[in-house]
C-alpha cells in the first residue's frame, strides 16, 4: 500500500510518501519540509484554537518515522526548506535530492547584516541560508547528497512497485541558480542578481510524477501553469495543486491535460494574498471529484474548514 500525507505545515509544502507492507514501512520519502514557523511573520494572525498545524519534523516523530530513504527539495523558498532543520533532528536520510548543494565549507550568509541589499535580495539570501544552515548544523544525518543537473528528466525506481519521474523547468535555470548561490557563499552581494533570481525561483521548481499499481500522482511544487501545459502534463489520478492554488498555478488547459480525480492544495488558512484563489478553487471544483486542503481554509460558498494534521490518502 502507498500512503500520502500532505502535512498541514501551515504555509508551505511537505509531503510524506510511504510504501507499507502489512503495516510496516518499506520505503519513505519526504518532498519538501515546510516553513520554519507555523505562523508567517508577514500575516501573523492568531491561530484558530482548533488548528492542527504541525512542523514536518514533529509529524514524522508523531508517526514514528525515524528514517527517510529519500528527501527531495523542489526549490529554496522558505516555506519549502525552512523546516529542514527540524526534519533532520527527527530522522536520518538515505539520499538528499536537490537542485543545488552549497559548498562544503559554506558559512552563514548573514542576510540581515549590514549588506546594503533591498528586502527582496535579503529574502533570497535568507532562504538559502536556512537551507545551508540546517545542513551544516546536522552533520552525518544524510548519507548521500545528490545535486540534480536539471538538463533532463530523472527517472528513479524507488522500490519494486514505486517509480518516480522528476521534471524540471528550463534547463538553463539550474546552472544560473548555482552561479547566484555560489557567488553569495563566496561573499559577493549582487543585489540585482539576487532580486532577479528571487523572481525566478518558482519557475525553477521541480515537479514529480509517481507511478504505483497503475495509479499516477503528480506533485506540482510551485511551478506556474504556463511552464508545463505541454506533453509532460498527461492524465493523473492525484494532483498536488502547484503554488498553493494561486491565480497563476492552474489553468483550464492544464486541468484538461491532467484530468485529476483528486486534488490537494497545500496552503495556510487565512492568507491575505488570495492563495488559494477563489477562481482556481471554482475551476478545480469543475474538474475533480475530491478536493482537499491541508489547513482549515474557509471560503464562503466554496470551502468549509476542516481541521487535520494532514490530508491522508491511500493507494492499495
Amino acid at each position: 500500500m502507498l500512503t500520502l500525507d500532505f502535512i498541514n505545515v501551515g504555509n508551505g509544502d511537505s509531503i510524506l510518501v510511504r510504501e507499507l507492507r502489512e503495516g510496516a514501512q518499506r520505503f519513505a520519502m519526504l518532498v519538501d519540509c515546510g516553513h520554519d514557523n507555523l505562523i508567517r511573520d508577514d500575516h501573523p494572525m492568531p491561530l484558530d484554537p482548533r488548528s492542527r498545524r504541525i512542523y514536518a519534523g514533529d509529524f514524522l516523530k508523531q508517526l514514528g518515522v525515524t528514517h527517510l530513504d529519500v528527501l527531495l527539495l523542489t526549490h529554496f523558498h522558505r516555506d519549502h526548506v525552512g523546516g529542514l532543520g527540524r526534519v533532520l533532528e527527527a530522522v536520518t536520510v538515505g539520499e538528499l535530492l536537490t537542485p543545488y548543494l552549497p559548498p562544503e565549507d559554506a558559512g552563514p550568509l548573514e542576510p540581515d547584516g549590514d549588506n546594503g541589499l533591498v528586502k527582496a535580495a535579503r529574502n533570497v539570501l535568507r532562504c538559502v541560508d536556512l537551507y545551508a544552515g540546517a545542513l551544516r548544523a546536522h552533520p552525518g544525518r544524510i548519507a548521500q547528497k545528490r545535486e540534480l543537473a536539471g538538463d533532463r528528466m530523472e527517472r528513479l525506481d524507488l522500490t519494486e512497485e514505486l517509480r518516480m519521474d522528476i521534471l524540471f523547468g528550463e534547463p538553463a535555470l539550474y546552472p544560473r541558480q548555482k552561479e547566484v548561490y555560489d557567488a553569495a557563499f563566496q561573499g559577493e552581494r549582487n543585489g540585482y542578481d539576487l532580486v532577479r533570481w528571487g523572481k525566478t525561483m518558482n519557475v525553477a521548481s521541480l515537479r514529480q510524477r509517481l507511478y504505483y499499481h497503475g495509479r499516477e500522482i503528480v506533485l506540482g511544487g510551485d511551478a506556474y501553469a504556463h511552464m508545463w501545459e505541454t506533453e509532460t502534463a498527461t492524465p493523473c489520478d492525484i494532483l498536488k495543486v502547484p503554488h498553493h492554488a494561486s491565480l497563476s498555478s492552474t489553468t483550464r488547459k492544464l486541468l484538461h491535460l491532467l484530468q485529476p480525480k483528486t486534488a490537494v492544495v497545500c496552503v495556510a488558512a487565512g492568507r491575505p494574498d488570495e492563495r488559494p484563489h477563489p477562481y482556481i478553487i471554482s475551476l478545480l471544483r469543475e474538474f475533480v471529484q475530491e478536493l482537499y486542503f491541508t489547513d482549515a481554509v474557509d471560503i464562503p460558498g466554496l470551502v468549509e474548514p476542516q481541521f487535520h494534521t494532514s490530508v491522508h490518502l491511500e493507494i492499495p
